[in-house]
C-alpha cells in the first residue's frame, strides 16, 4: 500500500507540471482473459514509444473500491482521467476502441497544455485533484466518515433505548409492586380473621393476586436482561441432538395454572414419532415460552391456543404455536420481529417489545425461520423451523 501511494505521489507530481494524458488500465487475474489483456499492454506500450502519457495498471482484486468509484461493468477497462472529461472504455474490442479515440485524445491534450501554459496554474490543479491518488485517498476517507457515523447512529440509539427502557420500568414496575404489596398486606391482616371458609378463598384470591403481578415483574425484567444481552455480545449456542417432545409438554405443564385462570384450552398437537433435532435446548425453551405466553397474553378469556409440531421435511421440523386472539395487521407482520417494536394496541400492556426479537435471533442462529400467519379478528399463527439431527 505504503508503495502504491508513493507511485501515486510521483504521478500528481508529474501530473501538476503539464497537462498530461493519463490513463488507468483495469486488469484481473482470470486465465480467459490474460491473452486479451497481454494484447492491450503491448498495444499501449507502443503508443508510449512515439506519445507522451502516464499509465497506471489497477489489479481490481486489489484495488476493487475503485472498480465501484469509477462504476465498471467489465475489465479489462481503460479509463482516461485526464484531461477532462473522463472516459471508459471497456469490452473485448477495447483496442479497437482505442484506435477510435486515440487521436481525439490526442488533440484534446495538446489543447489543454497550450490552454495550460496561459493560465495561472488552475488546469494543473484540475489534472492533480482528478488523479488516482486523489481519487483512492477521497474513497478512503469517505468510508471512514461513513463507518464513523454509523458507529455514531448505533450508540445514539442504545443510549435512546436505555433511557427509554429505564422510564419505562421506573413506571411500570410501580403497579405491579403496589398491587402485590396490597395483596400480602391483606394476606396478613387476614391471619387475625377467623379462619372460615370465606376467608380461605379471599386468601387464596389475593394469593393469586400476588403471584400474577409476580409474574409480570418477572417477565419485564427478564425481557430487559435478554435485551442487554443481544445489544451487547451475540447469543451464546451450544447445540446437541434433543427431542422436542418432552420439552414442549414440560413448558405446557408450567402455563397450565396460568391458563386455568383464563378458562381457556391449550391443545397440543406433537406426534411421537418426531425425528431428533440439532439446537440449543435453552434458547428453544426461550422462544417457546416467548411465543406461548404471547399466546395467552393476546387469546381472550374461553378462548384456544394450539402448540403443534410437524415433521416437514427430512431436514426440517416446524413448530407452530396459534391462538384465537386479535390478530396482527399485514403490514406489521415483519416489523413485529424488530426489536422494542410495538403495536398501538400494546401500549398499553405490560412488557417491551423485545420477545418477538429475541426469538427471531434464536431460530436465525439455528439457521431455521420464523413468520406469522395472521389477520385482523382472526387470531395468529407463529410458525418456526429447526434443522433435523443427522
Amino acid at each position: 500500500m505504503l508503495q502504491y501511494y508513493s507511485q501515486q505521489a510521483d504521478f500528481e507530481q508529474n501530473a501538476s507540471e503539464q497537462e498530461s494524458l493519463q490513463l488507468l488500465l483495469f486488469v484481473d487475474e482470470r486465465s480467459t482473459s490474460q491473452a486479451n489483456i497481454q494484447r492491450i499492454r503491448a498495444y499501449l506500450q507502443n503508443l508510449k514509444a512515439k506519445h507522451t502519457f502516464q499509465l497506471e495498471v489497477i489489479d481490481i482484486g486489489k484495488q476493487a473500491h475503485l472498480v465501484e468509484h469509477y462504476k465498471l461493468v467489465a475489465t479489462p477497462a481503460l479509463v482516461k482521467i485526464s484531461p477532462l472529461p473522463r472516459q471508459t472504455l471497456a469490452g473485448s474490442n477495447l483496442i479497437d476502441q482505442l484506435e477510435k479515440w486515440w487521436p481525439r485524445w490526442q488533440f484534446s491534450t495538446q489543447q489543454k497544455q497550450e490552454n495550460g501554459s496561459k493560465s495561472d496554474g488552475s488546469s494543473s490543479l484540475s489534472s492533480s485533484t482528478n488523479s488516482i491518488g486523489y481519487s483512492a485517498e477521497l474513497i478512503r476517507l469517505s468510508d471512514q466518515i461513513f463507518n464513523l457515523q454509523k458507529e455514531k447512529e448505533a450508540l445514539l440509539e442504545q443510549l435512546r433505548f436505555k433511557d427509554q427502557i429505564l422510564a419505562m420500568l421506573a413506571h411500570d414496575l410501580r403497579s405491579p409492586l403496589t398491587a402485590a404489596s396490597i395483596a400480602v398486606e391483606t394476606l396478613e391482616l387476614s391471619q387475625e380473621r377467623e379462619n372460615n371458609q370465606q376467608t380461605r378463598q379471599m386468601r387464596e384470591q389475593f394469593f393469586k393476586q400476588a403471584r400474577k403481578q409476580f409474574r409480570i415483574m418477572n417477565r419485564m425484567i427478564g425481557e430487559l436482561l435478554e435485551a442487554s444481552k443481544s445489544m451487547s455480545a451475540q447469543l451464546r449456542v451450544e447445540p446437541r441432538k434433543m427431542q422436542l417432545q418432552p420439552l414442549c409438554r414440560d413448558i405446557i405443564s408450567q402455563f397450565a395454572n396460568h391458563v386455568r385462570e383464563k378458562s381457556q384450552l391449550l391443545k397440543e398437537d406433537i406426534p411421537q414419532d418426531l425425528p431428533f433435532v440439532y439446537a440449543d435446548e435453552e434458547l428453544i425453551r426461550q422462544a417457546i415460552v416467548n411465543l406461548l405466553d404471547n399466546a395467552i397474553k393476546y387469546t381472550p378469556e374461553g378462548g384456544e391456543i394450539c402448540l403443534s409440531i410437524l415433521h416437514r421435511t427430512s431436514q426440517k421440523i416446524q413448530v407452530s404455536i396459534c391462538d384465537t386472539g386479535p390478530g396482527i395487521p399485514p403490514e406489521k407482520q415483519e416489523r413485529i420481529f424488530e426489536d422494542h417494536f410495538r403495536l398501538k394496541r400494546d401500549e398499553q400492556q405490560e412488557g417491551y417489545g423485545l420477545g418477538l426479537c429475541m426469538c427471531r435471533k434464536i431460530i436465525n442462529v439455528h439457521y431455521g425461520q420464523i413468520w406469522v400467519d395472521s389477520s385482523s379478528g382472526r387470531g395468529s399463527c407463529f410458525h418456526f423451523t429447526l434443522p433435523v439431527y443427522r
